[in-house]
């Protein structure tokens, strides 16, 4: 895989790139695993991507096409999240690696800013058949190992070597006679050359500067303007240059020239004496880092973007515990006195039930006290907490603990810990980052806690106006699903129902009420009641019927509704239809087809407007196909496109020809795409005879 990279890296002039693989069971996290003309740092954002994220790559897998970036303006514009943590120039494509069945994952490769900003068809033919190889070799692989906390990182063409007294030798004497120092950076940021002016200019040795970052081996370039300097060389692969000034008053200019292995570093004197540097570090204490800005301008934005608490839970795991090296999580709200877990990561169950449901005040952990306090916590090792905890340490067997109070407007919210597995001292650094960031999880926790108790409160709603279950009904078989909008509150007005009206004779209906609200599904509840009292009228009647309550009870809404009298000796069924979608009914020996209808307006339109029926003959093991409009409209870039989606149903249904009920539901599902991703509410009824 790392020849692969390297040689799709080098064969479309890109200057860095990447794997992102499939991880978690459920398939819905993208994880860096490869990395390769870039830093693991300056990856960091992109170490664990949720499918569902507006990001290039997971767009990429996700609607399986390429997908290119060519400026930091086009970034912006389409992934404003992705701008922040990443605001420099650069072009960027992603290609999904398709396999022979599902795609892998995505491929991404990055060019400097002086790339062209479109991709021309020739570069776009080179990135998919690159992605493409990949591809091929991940399926001859086999099973692929776990998924790596961190990505492996390696150069785009393997380090040289030379004996000591040949040509490396000769350069470093030639560096070593000119008046300017010279340094050599890693793609990491670390220093791997430095010759003896430069260690003069610096007023370190060589010994000291080797192997380290310079803003770790030199405090005074330990500021945001120099990092980010570094980070707009690697990605923009364009010189850059900043003056920093060493203590006590010594100006120093820094040239930096990246390529594909590192940087080359010039030091200068400046020509004017007077030339300070705006590099240093602030007079009130430690500025974090710029990686440490960005990442929390990152996170910022991807809470903004949390719905549920899971999503909260999952983000804070799949975040910030990677950029903060930690290695568990616990989430827990402020509930009655007492801290509720909320969720989990990297802890056994059984620690976590020990550690649910404990009172505010406990001294069994210091949550309690940081909350109530409002005063974050911080124990780099087990005796610093036993210190003020005794015993603390011993419930989950970790090493080192940051305890983060979640207060909205002076209010608990709740707590998080991120801990550690080895002894961890927190930098002055990381707490303050650590605490601002406290802040949003705060906020995105105590948003994320009330969209859960509507959503609770909706969903009971829903269930309970659905039928729990549908009646047997001798010489039918009947199977129904409804699956609600994958966004907001998770409810509407989508509903079905299967009445039995004697021994031989069964009504069917299937309604789309307008909206996701509690409204929708109020009104809902009560256009089925209707239906019921008038079930075993004619279906136009039904509907008329159904119709002038709905003008009575002075609603917006509008419903859309199929009402089906079946019966079962006769064998036949009479239909009628208030603007709602056509049912499909497949027989025994032909391919399913649309039942033509002439339907009258939505219920709610011209309460007085006769509504047409329609009459179909059923042989015995015949399937109709009732639907709601969610199942079967497809977004297109004219619109929605319904008939593609109808289409798709009924390939479905001749595919799945005899099989059960409930399997050929799941087949319907995930056939037409309804069972990932659906904007709509889903209602799904099949009958067969």
């Amino acid at each position: 895989m790392d020849e692969a990279l390297t040689a799709t890296i080098r064969r479309t002039g890109a200057s860095a790139g990447g794997f992102q693989l499939w991880e978690g069971p459920e398939r819905d996290l993208l994880a860096l695993v490869l990395l390769c003309g870039v830093s693991a740092e300056v990856a960091r954002p992109w170490y664990r991507i949720p499918l569902t994220a507006a990001t290039p790559v997971s767009d990429a897998v996700r609607e399986d096409r390429l997908v290119w970036i060519g400026s930091q303006e086009d970034l912006a514009h389409d992934y404003p999240q992705a701008a922040v943590s990443l605001p420099y120039e650069f072009c960027l494509a992603a290609a999904p690696l398709k396999g022979r069945g599902s795609a892998h994952g995505a491929l991404f490769l990055l060019w400097p800013a002086g790339h062209a900003h479109t991709a021309s068809p020739r570069e776009q033919h080179h990135i998919t058949a690159a992605a493409r190889r990949i591809a091929r070799t991940l399926d001859e692989a086999g099973p692929l190992p776990p998924v790596p906390e961190r990505p492996r990182v390696i150069p785009v063409t393997p380090p040289r070597t030379e004996d000591a007294g040949g040509p490396a030798q000769a350069a470093a004497d030639w560096a070593e006679r000119l008046p300017e120092g010279a340094l050599a950076l890693d793609l990491d940021g670390r220093v791997t050359f430095v010759d003896g002016t430069a260690a003069d200019l610096l007023g370190r040795s060589s010994g000291q500067l080797l192997g380290t970052w310079p803003w770790q081996s030199l405090p005074w370039l330990d500021a945001p303007l120099v990092e980010d300097r570094y980070r707009s060389a690697v990605l923009g692969r364009e010189p850059v240059e900043f003056t920093a000034l060493r203590p006590p008053d010594i100006p120093l200019r820094f040239q930096l020239y990246p390529d594909s292995s590192g940087i080359s570093v010039r030091v200068t004197r400046p020509a004017r004496h007077g030339e300070a540097a705006r590099a240093g570090p602030a007079a009130n204490g430690p500025v974090p880092h710029t990686g440490r800005i960005h990442q929390l301008l990152h996170l910022a934005a991807a809470m903004t973007e949390t719905v549920t608490v899971r999503d909260v839970v999952e983000l804070v795991a799949h975040q910030v515990l990677p950029a903060f090296g930690a290695d568990a999580l616990v989430l827990s709200a402020a509930d009655a006195g007492r801290l509720r877990i909320t969720g989990y990561h990297g802890y056994d169950p059984a620690t976590i039930e020990r550690l649910d449901g404990l009172p505010l005040g406990t001294g069994l952990t210091p949550a309690g006290q940081v909350l109530t306090d409002g005063v974050p916590a911080f124990f780099a090792d087990p005796a610093a907490m036993a210190r003020t905890h005794p015993g603390a340490s011993q419930i989950s067997g970790k090493q080192a603990w940051a305890f983060l109070p979640l207060t909205v407007s002076g209010r608990p919210v709740g707590c998080c810990i991120l801990s550690y597995e080895r002894p961890h001292a927190f930098t002055a650094d990381e707490r303050a980052v650590l605490t601002s960031l406290a802040g949003l999880i705060a906020q995105a926790l105590d948003r994320a806690r009330l969209h859960d108790a509507a959503h609770d409160l909706a969903h009971g709603l829903q269930q309970a106006l659905l039928p729990h279950s549908l009646p047997a009904v001798p010489g039918l078989q009947a199977a129904a699903r409804y699956l609600p909008a994958g966004h907001g509150m998770d409810i509407g007005g989508d509903f079905y129902d299967l009445i039995p009206l004697d021994s031989t004779t069964v009504a069917a209906v299937i309604g789309d009420v307008q909206g996701h609200n509690v409204a929708a599904a109020a009104l809902m509840g009560q256009v089925r009641t209707a239906i019921r009292a008038a079930a075993g009228a004619p279906p136009d009647a039904v509907l008329a019927r159904t119709g002038r309550l709905l003008a009575g009870l002075d609603t917006e809404l509008l419903v859309s509704c199929l009402y089906v009298h079946i019966d079962l000796s006769g064998r036949c069924a009479t239909l009628a239809s208030a603007g709602h979608p056509p049912p499909l009914v497949h027989a025994p020996g032909t391919p399913p087809r649309r039942v033509d209808l002439d339907p009258c307006p939505l219920l709610g339109i011209g309460a007085g407007t006769p509504c047409p029926v329609t009459r179909l003959e059923l042989a015995p093991g015949t399937l109709l196909t009732l639907y709601t409009d969610g199942l079967v409209e497809k977004p297109t870039a004219s619109g929605i496109d319904a008939e593609r989606g109808t289409d798709d149903l009924a390939a479905v249904l001749a595919r799945n020809d005899g099989a059960d009920l409930d399997e050929l539901i799941e087949a319907l599902l995930r056939g037409t795409g309804a069972a990932s991703a659906h904007a709509d509410d889903v209602a799904l009824l099949l009958l067969r005879l």
